[in-house]
């Protein structure tokens, strides 16, 4: 496989034939794409401008990723499932979650307990790799429900399992690779290569680009610009089809960068230089949109009352429900987990 980063989008904003990635004239809707980026941003600096006033315990940064984040969620059919990480921001406000859900964890007044069967969206997940093995065991389902190959597209089904380059190094994801490809296995796996692990550099993980390491475990990889919308929509689209029609699993690499810290408690001025940031900074991938399609302002006008909501509603968030914690532990409650509710409220459930 080619060690270059395939491209639709060229960062002067410029569209370029990419045969690998075929995209027909209005096959996406440029207008929308570029409404997600420029919200999935204010969430992220309106949530980073809460935790330093307080109102959050911590923050995660997506800055720099919003392309990869959009293009891919872009490519989702309603029935597929997702598996995040914790950073998933952008993927989270596309499939429809409110972001004061996003906000309750990081505040405390939730588990992170949303409807993840409504929204086709699981729960953030904290450990590193481990919703890799989770999407690979709701793929085996999917599987044996018989909900792929069939040729019926309201009904096949893949999975889409989000992963940093740091993951890579753990032994469940290595699992993960192997169960879905021995078992062909509707998942792609979607690697946000921001180029650092907390502080350690990709360099130090790996020999070979992320993309490559598919082969090792019998299936494709792919690995494309990440922060180009177009490409990382095109690739996720061609791997979901691929799944869905019974191909089996994909990996794709899309090269990108963490602008902002790991985390709102990381200082990573300790262990990279502020040249590297600026450089990345400079193929922002809202800028690249914003350059092919030259907006009106409503767009921003709209992002500035999106932030003044996500102010109020983080504030407005209610000391958590005793009950919670017990109200998405299974898709229905069994007679046990409702003895167990009763127990703890102290009287009969």
């Amino acid at each position: 496989m080619t060690t270059a980063s395939l491209r639709i989008l060229d960062s002067d904003g410029t569209v370029t034939e990419c045969p690998e990635l075929p995209l027909a004239p209005g096959e996406v809707d440029l207008t929308a794409l570029y409404r997600d980026l420029v919200l999935t941003r204010r969430l992220d600096t309106e949530a980073i401008a809460l935790q330093r006033q307080g109102e959050l315990g911590l923050w995660p940064s997506l800055r720099g990723q919003e392309a990869a984040q959009v293009g891919a969620a872009h490519a989702l059919a309603a029935q597929d499932m997702v598996f995040p990480t914790y950073r998933e921001h952008g993927v989270a406000l596309c499939r429809g979650i409110d972001p004061s859900a996003l906000f309750g964890i990081f505040r405390g007044t939730t588990l992170g307990g949303w409807d993840s069967r409504a929204a086709r969206f699981h729960l953030y997940t904290l450990v590193i790799g481990a919703q890799t093995l989770h999407a690979v065991g709701y793929a085996m389902g999917v599987a044996r429900d018989g909900a792929v190959g069939n040729g019926d597209p309201g009904r096949d089904t893949a999975v889409l399992a989000f992963l940093g380059d740091g993951a890579l190094s753990e032994g469940e994801t290595n699992e993960a690779f192997v169960w879905a490809a021995v078992q062909q296995l509707p998942v792609v796996f979607f690697c946000q290569n921001n180029q650092w692990a907390i502080s350690a550099p990709y360099a130090t993980q790996s020999r070979v680009p992320a993309a490559q390491r598919a082969a090792g475990f019998g299936f494709p990889g792919v690995r494309v610009d990440g922060n180009d919308v177009l490409a990382c929509y095109a690739a996720t689209r061609d791997a979901l089809h691929r799944a869905r029609s019974g191909g089996g699993p994909t990996l794709i690499e899309a090269v990108t960068y963490r602008v902002n810290a790991h985390t709102t408690a990381d200082d990573d001025g300790r262990y990279r230089g502020e040249e590297e940031t600026r450089r990345w900074a400079a193929l922002d991938p809202i800028a690249r949109l914003r350059a092919h399609l030259r907006p009106s302002d409503e767009i921003e006008r709209e992002a500035d009352a999106f932030a003044e909501r996500l102010r109020a509603a983080c504030r407005a968030l209610p000391e958590p429900d005793p009950d919670s914690p017990f109200l998405h532990t299974y898709a229905e409650p069994d007679a046990e987990l409702r003895r167990q509710l009763g127990d703890y409220r102290g009287g009969a459930a």
